[in-house]
């Protein structure tokens, strides 16, 4: 296939949302029942994008964020505001990574940092696009059943509190993701933990079908 600097792009079929929702899990298995290529965004962004981040913000001459005054003195709308900050920045580097794939099947791109509003200004139909969003009543059994979210804050003052605090952000920013996708006719799935992962996954992929058959 021949290399085109939007190419990738184009073709890509993208899962967004919340935190908790099973992302993840169902690109692995639509990666293995399609065979796709799967673009798992927030290892990329733990790993691959820190030396992007790091000297944006030496450019900008900012300092290391400082965890710990992150979680317990921010309202939950400035962590918001935060994270939302980031993923913009965060977006110009995911499309940076699609576009130095080449592949004869589509990329298939994960992660909570997908935003609906900006995915739309490069996806070419935005039936390529599924955001996935936890009840809170998931998210909540999640957080208290998942080891690392166990692990989550432990390393700062009242762990407890800073993982409630995670929550509730993470309660807001699932509820922005959903908002904004049905606000541009993004098609969105709320996972409640009353199917399986196999059962979302098929309804995911009855979704994209149109662009994984053929």
């Amino acid at each position: 296939m021949q290399w085109t600097h939007d190419g990738t792009i184009r073709n890509a079929l993208w899962i967004g949302g919340g935190q908790w929702a099973g992302k993840t899990t169902v690109g692995s298995m639509l990666t293995s029942r399609y065979d796709l290529v799967h673009y798992h965004c927030d290892y990329h962004d733990a790993r691959g994008h820190e030396d992007r981040r790091v000297a944006a913000r030496a450019r900008r001459r900012e300092a290391a964020p400082d965890w710990a005054a992150y979680w317990t003195e921010l309202t939950c709308q400035e962590m918001v505001e935060r994270a939302l900050e980031n993923f913009t920045e965060q977006f110009s580097w995911v499309l940076d990574d699609l576009r130095a794939l080449v592949s004869r099947r589509p990329v298939l791109a994960d992660g909570w940092n997908l935003r609906p509003d900006l995915v739309a200004t490069v996806a070419d139909d935005l039936r390529r696009m599924v955001v996935l969003v936890p009840t809170d009543e998931w998210r909540q059994r999640q957080a208290e059943t998942l080891p690392r979210a166990a692990r989550f804050g432990m390393d700062l003052p009242d762990p407890a509190r800073v993982r409630q605090r995670r929550l509730e952000r993470d309660r807001v920013l699932a509820t922005d993701a959903a908002e904004r996708a049905r606000a541009l006719g993004i098609r969105v799935i709320e996972v409640d933990g009353t199917r399986d992962v196999e059962s979302v996954t098929n309804e995911v992929a009855r979704h994209f079908a149109a662009f994984t058959t053929g």
